[in-house]
């Protein structure tokens, strides 16, 4: 299969798998760091133990690349923990879609990071998924914390799209695995000055639904989203995965028996298919 084809129907099933991770911001009862924590000490065992299992080399090549995976771990740690801390603020729904205006923010900051000129399309897409974004997002007022969990999302929304576009430039000629392997310990070593007791005092079924967030959604889909990037665009990932705050909203009403309004729906029909757009429009590029 063509490489590029290939890290399409990978980032699909990102998406999905990724979408199922907000709701362990609600089912885990821990603060966002401790969460964070958790995930970061499995998938870093287990991206580790993929990689020596493939016969791969645990070392980078050079020792500034050994920098650039620090710079990159600190953006993982920052985005992680205000993911988490954005759905704890307000709801699922609310922090997923605050998070997905890095779609936009990529789209208009990628040129400075590619060398590339922003055409219509690019900006009709942008458009497109934040008006999609926009009337998701409930009525809100400023002293409340839903208010607070937009605020933490789009921030959260900044640090993911940089991450995104730093690893593509700078780290991309690394495995998927041992890009996001460093990526995870970083992650671990910065937390751990900030984790509380409550991690150690938790239920096994609180450790069990980390194990789960480590391995099956963190490990697994971080590992494909890396190697999908040495193929595709920042956008083209960015907008493909504006799906997941649909896949995470349906989740939330069945699982959680959140209560989504009619403008999410519509809403998450615009990002879809800003999405699918975005991933047709690659294809054909890749074709010509």
């Amino acid at each position: 299969m063509d490489p590029v084809k290939k890290s399409l129907w990978s980032l699909h099933l990102t998406v999905i798998l990724l979408g199922a991770t907000a709701l362990f911001s609600k089912v885990i009862p821990l603060s966002a760091t401790d969460i964070t924590f958790g995930r970061s000490i499995i998938a870093c065992l287990m991206l580790f133990s993929l990689v020596k299992m493939n016969g791969g080399k645990l070392n980078l090549a050079r020792r500034k690349d050994y920098f650039i995976g620090i710079g990159l771990g600190l953006l993982m740690a920052a985005h992680w923990v205000s993911y988490f801390a954005a759905m704890q603020y307000s709801s699922v729904s609310v922090g997923m879609i605050a998070l997905f205006t890095f779609p936009v923010i990529t789209v208009l900051i990628e040129p400075f990071f590619e060398g590339i000129r922003l055409v219509w399309q690019d900006i009709l897409s942008a458009v497109v998924v934040l008006f999609g974004i926009f009337l998701i997002v409930p009525e809100v007022s400023i002293d409340n914390d839903v208010t607070l969990g937009i605020v933490v999302g789009i921030g959260s929304a900044v640090l993911y799209a940089l991450r995104n576009l730093c690893h593509r430039k700078y780290f991309s000629h690394y495995s998927g695995s041992l890009a996001m392997a460093y990526q995870t310990l970083v992650i671990f070593f910065c937390l751990s000055f900030f984790i509380t007791p409550e991690l150690f005092q938790a239920s096994g079924q609180t450790y069990l639904y980390l194990a789960l967030l480590g391995t099956f959604f963190t490990a697994v889909p971080h590992a494909l989203i890396a190697t999908s990037l040495q193929h595709l665009r920042a956008k083209t990932f960015s907008l493909v995965a504006c799906m997941q705050p649909l896949y995470g909203v349906i989740l939330a009403i069945l699982v959680l028996d959140e209560q989504p309004s009619w403008q999410t729906y519509v809403g998450g029909l615009l990002v879809i298919s800003a999405a699918l757009y975005e991933t047709v429009n690659t294809q054909k590029l890749h074709k010509k």
